[in-house]
Order: C-alpha cells, then sequence, then structure tokens
C-alpha cells in the first residue's frame, strides 16, 4: 500500500511538522513493511527544512509546484472546492500510484479518484471559539466541514475528540477512527548530562518545566497567579517555560503575560527561555522535579507524550483528554483555578534519583509498546479505508 502524505504544519504551527515527522519515523521502525510512504512537497521547501525526512529510509520524496504554499497552496483549494478536485494534485498521486491519501490541514475534494483519510486534530474553535478571530473560526470551519462532508474516513487522536466530531458533525457517525499518536523513543541522557544542561540555563533544582507555546489557551496566566499565592504563602517555587511567544490568532498575548509577571515581580519564579533547541526540551525535562501543561485545550498532548518516555512526573489541567492520556499517573488541577494549581506545587513532593532512574526505564519500555500500537492503529485504519465504500 503507497501512502501520499503533504507536509503538514510550519514555523506558525510546529507540532504539525513534528507530528508528521514523528509518524513517519513510527512506521518506519514499527509498520508493516507493506506500507510505501511517499511525501509529497512543494518547490519552496528549503532543503534545511526536508533533511529530517529525507533520513527516513522507508519515504519517498517528491517535488512538484502543486504541493508549494501561499498562493499556489489558495489556488489549490479554491479548485477542489469550487471543481470537487484539485486535478494536479489527483494527477501527481495518480502518476505515483497512490493507494489512499492523508489528508491534514488540506483538502483535495470530494471527487478525488483515491481514498483519503481526513486527520482533524482537535475541536478547538468550537470548544474555545472567543480565542479565535472571526475570520480564522470561519476558515476553519469551512474547512472541516469539507472533509467531513467529502466522503472522508475522519481519523481523531483521542476519544476526548471523537466524541466532539460526532456532537458537531453527525454526519461523520460510523466513519470515524480514534488513533492516538505515541512519540518515538528515543536515547535518553543520563540525569548528570541533563542537569549540566539546566544549567546552561542558570536553573537548579528543584524547578517545574513548562514546554508550551506562549498562546493564550495554553494557560500560562494561571501558573504566574499560582506563583503569586503561593509567595502570598511564603513558599518559593522556580518554574522554566519554553516555547515561541508569537501567538498568532493573539499578537499582544505573550506582551500581556510578561507584563502581569513584572507587575507581580515574578521573574525569578517563573523563567521565560523562549525557543530552546529541542534536544534541550528533553534535558529540562528529565532535569526538572516535574512537568507542567495547564492547557485550557489539548487534542492530545505531545509534551505529556515526551514527559511520559522519560518517566517525569506530571501535573496536568483537568481536561478530559489529559485524563484519558495518563489515567491515574498523573497530578491534576482546576484550569481555572490558580489555587488549585497552587495546591498541587506546594504540596509536590519530589521523586528521589533512584525513584526517578527507574521511572525512566519503564517510561522507555511502556514507550517502544505504545509506538507499536500507534503504528498497527494507523496502518490498520489506512486498510479500512481503501476496502470501505463511503456514502457522501
Amino acid at each position: 500500500m503507497r501512502v501520499g502524505f503533504t507536509l503538514v504544519g510550519g514555523t506558525k504551527w510546529t507540532g504539525g511538522r513534528n507530528y508528521l515527522l514523528n509518524l513517519l519515523a513510527v512506521l518506519e521502525r514499527y509498520g508493516d513493511s507493506s506500507v510505501t510512504c511517499v511525501l509529497f512537497i512543494g518547490t519552496d521547501v528549503s532543503n534545511l527544512e526536508l533533511q529530517p525526512f529525507r533520513e527516513l529510509r522507508n519515504v519517498e520524496i517528491i517535488k512538484a509546484n502543486c504541493f508549494s504554499d501561499g498562493p499556489q497552496r489558495q489556488r489549490s483549494l479554491a479548485k477542489a472546492l469550487l471543481t470537487g478536485c484539485d486535478s494536479d494534485a489527483a494527477r501527481m498521486f495518480r502518476q505515483h500510484q497512490i493507494d489512499i491519501v492523508f489528508e491534514a490541514a488540506q483538502f483535495y475534494g470530494w471527487r478525488l479518484p483515491i481514498p483519503a483519510v481526513a486527520w482533524i486534530p482537535d475541536f478547538q474553535h468550537r470548544r474555545l471559539p472567543q480565542r479565535f478571530p472571526r475570520s480564522a473560526r470561519l476558515k476553519r470551519e469551512i474547512g472541516f466541514r469539507a472533509q467531513v462532508y467529502g466522503k472522508r474516513m475522519i481519523m481523531l487522536s483521542s476519544e476526548d475528540a471523537r466524541r466532539d466530531c460526532e456532537h458537531f458533525y453527525p454526519a461523520t457517525r460510523g466513519r470515524t477512527h480514534t488513533v492516538s499518536f505515541a512519540t518515538l523513543p528515543s536515547r535518553p541522557l543520563s540525569f548528570e548530562a541533563a542537569r549540566d544542561i539546566a544549567q546552561t540555563y542558570d536553573l537548579k533544582a528543584p524547578f517545574f518545566f513548562l514546554p508550551n507555546q506562549f498562546w493564550s489557551h495554553k494557560n500560562h496566566i494561571l501558573v504566574v497567579e499560582a506563583l503569586a499565592l503561593l509567595r502570598e504563602r511564603g513558599r518559593s517555587v522556580t518554574i522554566a517555560a519554553s516555547g515561541n511567544p508569537l501567538d498568532p490568532r493573539s499578537p499582544g498575548h505573550f506582551q500581556s503575560l510578561a507584563d502581569r509577571i513584572a507587575q507581580l515581580d515574578l521573574q525569578a519564579s517563573f523563567r521565560i527561555l523562549g525557543l530552546i533547541p529541542y534536544e534541550h526540551i528533553s534535558a529540562l525535562m528529565q532535569s526538572s522535579v516535574a512537568l507542567i501543561n495547564p492547557s485550557l485545550f489539548e487534542g492530545w498532548s505531545t509534551v505529556v507524550e515526551e514527559a511520559r518516555l522519560l518517566g517525569t512526573p506530571m501535573i496536568l489541567s483537568d481536561l478530559d483528554v489529559h485524563k484519558e492520556q495518563m489515567g491515574t499517573a498523573a497530578v491534576y488541577f482546576d484550569r481555572h483555578s490558580p489555587a488549585s494549581l497552587a495546591d498541587c506545587l506546594e504540596s509536590f513532593v519530589p521523586r528521589s534519583d533512584e525513584e526517578r532512574r527507574a521511572l525512566l526505564q519503564q517510561g522507555q519500555v511502556d514507550g517502544e509498546e505504545r509506538a507499536r500500537r500507534f503504528a498497527l492503529a494507523f496502518t490498520t485504519m489506512l486498510s479500512r479505508s481503501t476496502q470501505q465504500k463511503l456514502e457522501p
């Protein structure tokens, strides 16, 4: 089976690009040998951006202008919506004998002559509409409805997202698949090496780590208010936060957060690291006492997946998807209550080095099994989708 992929995400959504790279790497290591991944990219993609994909042995890479970003992408989408088929993309898929297309953040038309699976990460624009400009919300809704009514099988990353999908778009009932992704295990650093990297950021134990984009729904402000409450209680806690400071939907959000931190004089407690190298994120996860994810919304959290690979304890907002992902293996707090998070931070007891090493070892073992299940669930879903004739 030859599966067609196109690039997902970019500088504004690095999570999409990382998801695709991880998916292809998991399929290479654990997938069925009968599955060949073919990545279609635009002529505008740089060699530097392409290099991680070139390192994957089971991925064929095809360059064509019809997959380029910017105006070309808009023309392709308009053609798919107006005529029912992006004929240029369809011609490339046929030319390279694609059996099924993995459609993410793109739509190739309801008349596409090849089966397609649409991956929808989440329904944030329906659950948190106030955090989207009207134009962005409308654009997202048009895209989702095109996929819903375009005879697609719909792939979701969680049961929570599946319930949302079938609630907001009843026409998808009977053709949704939950395929929860898993991060590919990699060789972890020693705890000594991880702590050395933390020291380069002047982070001394104990500290908590919050690696999220500085987007408004990631809820950093609640963490800041929790730190203010802890200071009133006479407790000093350090939290290091990394991530992209640009929120495309709310450009002023990061400055507003920084102003609040300065107003409360919490710069020493809430350490903003900004964008840091990916390998440093893992090191800070390992050397922190726990990972914090205060998010108001998630589809399936990548940082949670990465943290449990490393056996890092977690303090998570009380989202249903967090509980689906981690069960009883995490501590949860009310995502709307700074006092609830402050209580969790105040009562948290750091694990010993021996306990952390045991958690890391178990995290790696469990991660291998999760990655195998991810590969199997994905390829099984593709096989069913190629065989099942869908009604409009």
